[in-house]
């Protein structure tokens, strides 16, 4: 960005919050701190409690060399704020600067905790360097998860002795409960109301469901175009149970050496099984549940072995523990894995409604100087839309209106037109994604699992 081009338009609008923050990064990416600072205290005398002004201001003092004062001010915002993750990982970073690597992993534990998408592996990896192996700290919002046992290493309030050694080498964060439920998450009520029957009724009901020869728990694959949501279904159906929440990606499972992958992955299943009731999650199953007929090398066969074993429940019972799998291709997963007692339960997920477009529109707004803004009319322009293409046309409409700001040299606002225009050139990313699923759908359906994808295409009724 044009930091001139930007100082012009704040001259013009000297009370636009969103502007003047940009225009205090701007100046702290080229360390001149004092104009940044400047910047901050405008937003802090428009608005005394904003989050992110107090936390830039907290940043900039530390950055002074001012770090005490900087942890006054972090301490009192955490306990204003204390769902603020973003002030919490900066207090991690300060601690760790300060060689109080125990208490860096605590700061760094909660600030996850609250929001998952803040995670750092470079600043987890200094502060277990460092020795942030255990939780032990005190903060101006209260305690948080201190291990007084010196003889405990467990910095995970889920597991003790060897268990929380076992999910720390492993990389899980199984601590963590879901944040959020359905009413977090915009439209979808078909969806939402499949997920209840099959997964959440049986969890929430297990002595009705036992009568009826049924135990809680199993398998359920979440499956459709890209971008729709279906990770944000898995943690809202976590959240409507009260369960953890253990997210597995390609990462956690596969190793080099012959015979590892397999134990990481019984190991992760012993793990969500011992914190049960809970959630474990796997997203892009398709690369560790392929169709083995597609096959070359032994060693994908053995852990697609050793999963189904997992699912069966051979050698431990998964009461309580539901599986959910997620997947842009459900007809690359092998077929041993859709039977009776695995991921016997296929839920499709479609690209966001009306009313889930309308919700992700308003999300999108917020923070953006916006005219003419109609929520309604851009989901009506936006049939067919992933999130991940709203998001698109809110960054198009954005860089239009910067364009025409740095050539004014004035602020100027995202207009519904551009955000119509920009739904104009925004292709539907969900398009290919249903060629290839229609084909499936009418030539390889002969057990019905995509008989939702017919339906959503009006193939069938």
């Amino acid at each position: 960005m044009n930091l001139e081009a930007l100082k012009l338009a704040l001259a013009a609008s000297p009370d636009n919050i969103p502007l003047l923050l940009m225009v205090a990064k701007l100046h702290e990416d080229q360390f001149e701190l004092l104009d940044a600072r400047n910047c901050l205290d405008r937003v802090v005398q428009l608005q005394s409690d904003h989050p992110e002004a107090l936390l830039g201001i907290a940043r900039l003092i530390d950055m002074a060399g001012e770090t005490s004062e900087a942890v006054v001010r972090l301490d009192a915002l955490c306990a204003m704020k204390p769902d603020f993750a973003a002030a919490w990982l900066l207090r991690a970073r300060i601690a760790l600067d300060e060689k109080e690597a125990q208490a860096a992993r605590a700061y760094y534990d909660k600030a996850v905790a609250l929001d998952r998408s803040v995670a750092d592996d470079e600043l987890l990896a200094a502060i277990l360097k460092a020795g942030g192996g255990k939780r032990s700290a005190m903060t101006a919002n209260g305690p948080i998860e201190i291990d007084d046992d010196d003889d405990n290493d467990d910095d995970d309030p889920l597991f003790t002795g060897m268990d929380a050694v076992t999910a720390r080498e492993l990389d899980l964060e199984f601590r963590v409960k879901a944040d959020i439920r359905f009413e977090d998450v915009g439209g979808m009520d078909k969806v939402k109301e499949d997920i209840r029957m099959k997964i959440i009724h049986p969890l929430k009901n297990p002595e009705l469901f036992a009568a009826y020869g049924k135990k809680p728990g199993g398998g359920v694959l979440l499956y459709g175009p890209p971008g729709c949501g279906k990770t944000l279904l898995a943690r809202a159906t976590a959240g409507e149970i009260n369960a953890s929440f253990f997210s597995i990606g390609l990462h956690h499972v596969l190793d080099m050496y012959i015979g590892e992958s397999e134990q990481k992955l019984h190991k992760i299943f012993e793990l969500a099984r011992k914190a049960a009731p809970s959630v474990l999650f796997f997203d892009e199953i398709d690369a560790l549940a392929a169709d083995r007929r597609d096959m070359r090398q032994s060693s994908g066969r053995g852990i697609i072995n050793q999963f189904l074993d997992e699912l069966d429940g051979s050698r431990s019972q998964n009461d309580g523990v539901l599986i959910l799998g997620a997947t842009n291709a459900p007809w690359h997963v092998d077929g041993a894995f859709m039977r009776p007692g695995r991921f016997d339960r296929l839920v499709f997920v479609p690209p966001p409604d009306g009313p889930a477009r309308e919700e992700i529109a308003r999300i999108h707004a917020r923070g953006k100087p916006l005219v003419d803004f109609d929520p309604a009319q851009i989901a009506k322009k936006s049939e067919g839309f992933s999130g991940a293409d709203l998001k698109a046309v809110f960054d198009l409409a954005t860089e239009a209106a910067l364009t025409e700001a740095m050539k004014k040299g004035a602020l100027v606002p995202v207009g519904g037109k551009m955000l119509l225009n920009a739904c104009k050139d925004v292709k539907p990313s969900t398009r290919k994604w249903f060629e290839s699923a229609k084909n499936y759908a009418l030539y390889a359906n002969q057990s019905g699992f995509y008989d939702d994808v017919l339906i959503y295409l009006g193939l069938k009724k």
